[in-house]
C-alpha cells in the first residue's frame, strides 16, 4: 500500500495513480468479452441527440439513456437479453480501490463502459440514478490520457482539473458523491496497447 500514489481532489475523492496498470491486459479482455455480447452503441439523450461516447454495460444492471430518460435496466434494449455478467476482475478491482480510499465492502452491481474517440467529451453531470448515494463511484481509465473535470455540488462551480492516465483509478463518495464531473475533449494520440481511444469503466451500486 505504501507504493500506491494517491492524488487527492479531496479526502473523499482520490485518484490511485497507476493502480490498474498491471491488470490492463485482463481488463481489456473483459471489455472485449462484454462488447462481444452487448455491442458499443451511441445512446440517445431524452431530447433526441446522440451521446458522443460509445457505451455498453455489464453486471446485474446497465445504465441507459433514451427518450424516456436516464435509468438502470436489467435488459439490454438492443438485444433484449440480460447484460453480460460483470467480469470478476472488474468487481475485485473496484472493491480493492474503494477499500483503500475508505469505502469498505463496496459491491458493484453495474459497470458502464465508455469508449472515447478523439474530440469526444462528456459534459459536467451528476451520477444520481442510483438508489443509494452512500455507495462510492469507482472509475478506471485505460488508453489515452484525458483531462478530468471535478466540480462542486452545483453546476456553476468552477471544476478542478486533473489528467487521468492509463491505469489510473478514481474513487469518490461521501459528501462528494453528487459532485458534478466530466471530461474535456480527448486529444488525438495513440496508446500502444489500447490504440486511438480511451476506455473508461464506471462501477457503481445501482440498486
Amino acid at each position: 500500500m505504501k507504493n500506491i500514489v494517491l492524488d487527492k481532489f479531496s479526502n473523499h475523492s482520490i485518484i490511485l495513480r497507476g493502480f490498474a496498470v498491471n491488470l490492463d491486459d485482463q481488463l481489456l479482455v473483459g471489455i472485449n468479452n462484454v462488447a462481444g455480447k452487448s455491442n458499443f452503441r451511441h445512446m440517445k439523450t431524452p431530447n433526441g441527440s446522440f451521446m458522443s461516447a460509445a457505451m455498453t454495460n455489464c453486471g446485474e444492471y446497465g445504465w441507459i439513456s433514451d427518450k424516456s430518460g436516464y435509468r438502470y435496466e436489467k435488459i439490454d434494449p438492443q438485444n433484449n437479453k440480460p447484460w453480460p455478467h460483470m467480469p470478476l476482475i472488474f468487481k475485485t478491482l473496484a472493491r480493492d480501490a474503494a477499500d483503500i480510499v475508505g469505502y469498505t465492502n463496496f459491491e458493484s452491481d453495474a459497470c458502464l463502459i465508455n469508449r472515447y474517440s478523439p474530440k469526444t467529451s462528456m459534459s459536467l453531470h451528476q451520477d444520481k440514478d442510483e438508489r443509494d448515494f452512500s455507495q462510492p463511484i469507482v472509475s478506471v481509465s485505460l488508453g489515452l490520457t484525458v483531462m478530468f473535470m471535478f466540480g462542486g455540488l452545483t453546476r456553476n462551480e468552477k471544476p478542478i482539473t486533473k489528467e487521468l492516465y492509463h491505469g489510473d483509478v478514481l474513487v469518490w463518495g461521501g459528501p462528494d458523491r453528487l459532485r458534478f464531473h466530466g471530461v474535456r475533449p480527448l486529444k488525438k494520440a495513440r496508446h500502444p496497447l489500447v490504440g486511438a481511444v480511451r476506455l473508461n469503466l464506471t462501477l457503481r451500486r445501482a440498486n
